[in-house]
């Protein structure tokens, strides 16, 4: 009976074995996937000049979905420098059906981005992660631009390729954006929504992959 007892207890142990080995591999997620990327310089206004920030997105995928994807971290190995950004820190946007993600926030302390090769590595909840390599190598051409809103007109003082306002409504959340084919004009022939109440200049250099992005101001 003793040894009956022990062929039970093995055949028991050696069937739960199994079952929780199948059950272990069915739940296994696979690796994330980055599918594209880019690295941006954006300027924003500084009390004592322009302030660098890198803004990173990636257009990623994971059989799980978006929501199992825990943090990303950005390196630039050459510099020794590393940044991470949790999900619950990252923003979100969808354009075309895709899901994007990322930040506007990469900074150093003091001095300026370096340029060269970035690594960026996503890691999922189940530990998984994918990495790709983005290079940077851009430059500031134009001078920091300017926007002036008074008596019902803007002016812009830019010599950058592209300028868009950005509009706010009263609490701060976005409204709407409005492409300036004009360095000045009136405010109302913009035909904005009704919603917006303040806004701030976005100049964009495509070739050179950088932006500067102005203080808000007052529309009217």
């Amino acid at each position: 009976m003793k040894s009956g007892n022990n062929f039970i207890g093995f055949s028991s142990f050696f069937f739960l074995l199994i079952f929780s080995l199948i059950i272990s591999n069915s739940c296994t997620r696979g690796e994330p996937k980055i599918v594209y990327g880019f690295l941006n310089l954006v300027l924003y206004q500084g009390e004592s000049g322009p302030v660098e920030h890198f803004s990173l997105f990636i257009l990623c995928e994971d059989e799980d979905g978006i929501e199992n994807l825990d943090h990303l971290f950005l390196y630039h190995d050459r510099e020794q420098l590393r940044w991470q950004i949790k999900s619950d820190e990252w923003q979100r946007y969808t354009f075309d059906g895709n899901e994007w993600i990322g930040t506007r926030s990469i900074a150093v302390f003091e001095g300026s981005l370096p340029h060269g090769v970035y690594r960026v590595v996503l890691v999922n909840k189940g530990g998984e992660s994918a990495q790709r390599n983005f290079t940077y190598d851009g430059n500031v051409s134009f001078p920091f631009p300017a926007l002036y809103i008074s008596n019902g007109e803007y002016t812009i003082n830019s010599l950058w390729p592209v300028n868009r306002l950005v509009c706010y409504d009263s609490s701060g959340n976005y409204s709407t954006t409005v492409t300036l084919n004009s360095r000045t004009g009136k405010i109302s022939e913009l035909r904005l929504p009704s919603s917006a109440v303040t806004a701030a200049l976005w100049a964009e250099d495509e070739s050179n992959f950088c932006s500067a992005f102005t203080d808000v101001a007052p529309l009217y």
